[in-house]
């Protein structure tokens, strides 16, 4: 009929009758990694960032490891365990520091930085007291990524590697103190636990995260007598109530801490980095202990909360001063290296999975505000508040530079 030709037989226009194509989601492009793990030889490090487990899974996505010969001899992992993980093993660290990805537990050194080929992304710790402005200036120069694990946040806001090494570190820290309390390491022949007829080892404990919650676990089930003191309440009402048993806990009262100094055998320095507010126990608190006491400073690193603690190392991990026995060794962890190794795997093995899933570090850097929040250099230009103020360096905020790049 040609009454078909009216509005109400063709109710679309003509253009709506044409085939569209149809709208599909752009998935994201997978983005094969380059990693290179430098080994902690010859700078009293001994753990590696990546296990073979954790090589074998990256291999099987399809990225490419580089591991430098031996670097897993201190956590009892061949070279061989490596190469059958699918790593690649090179003993020439030169061609390790070519990868666009670079993983290191300990900072990387002058050599190290100036081997680098440039444009690349650095995974180490930073550490901000021995932090070198020289070093800084030249990875600046070189325009890498740098990424201070220790900064670095997770989807819970938490600190993952720094609450991952404070709990092997607070376990470790009182197996130490036993050791040097007892006559094969020269101290006082005293059993840190207690045993029939005769009174327990005090164990005093500056700070309560996650360090202090270990080290309480451990001096209690070892019968030791522990007091804690911490510059908030609430933070030890928390910490009471996840030992699941009462302890003699305490606010820093000068003269409540200094009584609790005199008395104790063992003195362990565990404040919460970077949350907790500096303490530093006065030389003269100190100078007040029983001879052959033990101090252990788990914050050597970020200064120490003893006046009288100096660093240390693995292989020289104690001094004494005024008759105290003094061990800081900024890496305590290091000391039980495949436990360590094994928790750091655990955690860079998924974040370097998920870099690959999502296109890359460019975009998975504005996908993770966490892994941004350890970045120190981006593209050369320094984004750390405190690496600035220590140098006189200017430095940008990360977020405004990730909106303009």
């Amino acid at each position: 009929m040609n009454s078909a030709k009216g509005s109400s037989f063709f109710p679309f226009g003509k253009e709506q009758l044409l085939p569209a194509e149809e709208m599909l989601e752009v998935g994201r492009k997978r983005k094969q990694l380059s990693i290179g793990v430098l080994s902690g030889k010859g700078k009293d490090e001994t753990r590696i960032p990546l296990t073979p487990q954790a090589v074998e899974l990256l291999v099987k996505n399809d990225h490419e490891v580089i591991i430098e010969s031996k670097a897993g001899d201190h956590s009892s992992y061949s070279d061989m365990d490596y190469a059958n993980a699918g790593a690649g093993i090179i003993r020439d660290k030169k061609v390790v520091l070519q990868c666009d990805i670079v993983l290191s537990v300990a900072p990387l050194d002058h050599a190290e930085i100036d081997a680098l080929k440039g444009n690349q992304t650095i995974i180490s710790s930073m550490q901000l007291k021995t932090q070198c402005e020289e070093a800084l200036k030249k990875m600046m120069k070189k325009k890498v990524l740098a990424l201070a694990f220790e900064y670095m946040k997770d989807e819970h806001r938490q600190f993952p590697v720094i609450n991952s090494m404070c709990e092997i570190a607070g376990s470790t820290s009182m197996m130490m103190a036993s050791e040097y309390m007892s006559n094969a390491h020269g101290g006082k022949g005293v059993l840190l636990g207690g045993v029939t007829g005769i009174s327990p080892a005090e164990v005093v404990i500056i700070g309560s995260g996650v360090a202090a919650e270990y080290a309480v676990r451990t001096a209690i089930g070892l019968g030791a007598m522990v007091k804690v003191f911490d510059s908030s309440i609430h933070n030890l009402r928390v910490l009471n109530e996840k030992i699941g048993t009462s302890i003699f806990t305490s606010v820093f009262h000068p003269h409540v801490l200094q009584k609790a100094l005199k008395s104790a055998d063992v003195v362990l320095g565990a404040l919460t980095f970077p949350s907790c507010p500096k303490f530093i126990v006065p030389e003269e608190y100190v100078k007040e202990m029983k001879e052959g006491a033990v101090i252990i400073d788990l914050c050597i690193s970020h200064g120490g909360c003893f006046e009288t603690s100096v660093p240390t190392t693995l292989k020289r991990p104690t001094f004494r001063k005024h008759g105290i026995v003094h061990c800081c060794v900024p890496n305590i962890p290091a000391r039980v290296a495949r436990t360590a190794s094994i928790s750091l795997s655990n955690i860079f093995a998924p974040i370097l999975l998920d870099m690959g899933e999502c296109g890359g570090l460019e975009r998975y850097m504005k996908s993770s505000k966490g892994f941004r929040n350890g970045v120190y250099i981006y593209n050369g230009i320094l984004t750390s508040l405190d690496l600035g103020e220590k140098f006189n360096l200017p430095h940008q905020d990360i977020e405004l530079l990730m909106a303009a790049f």
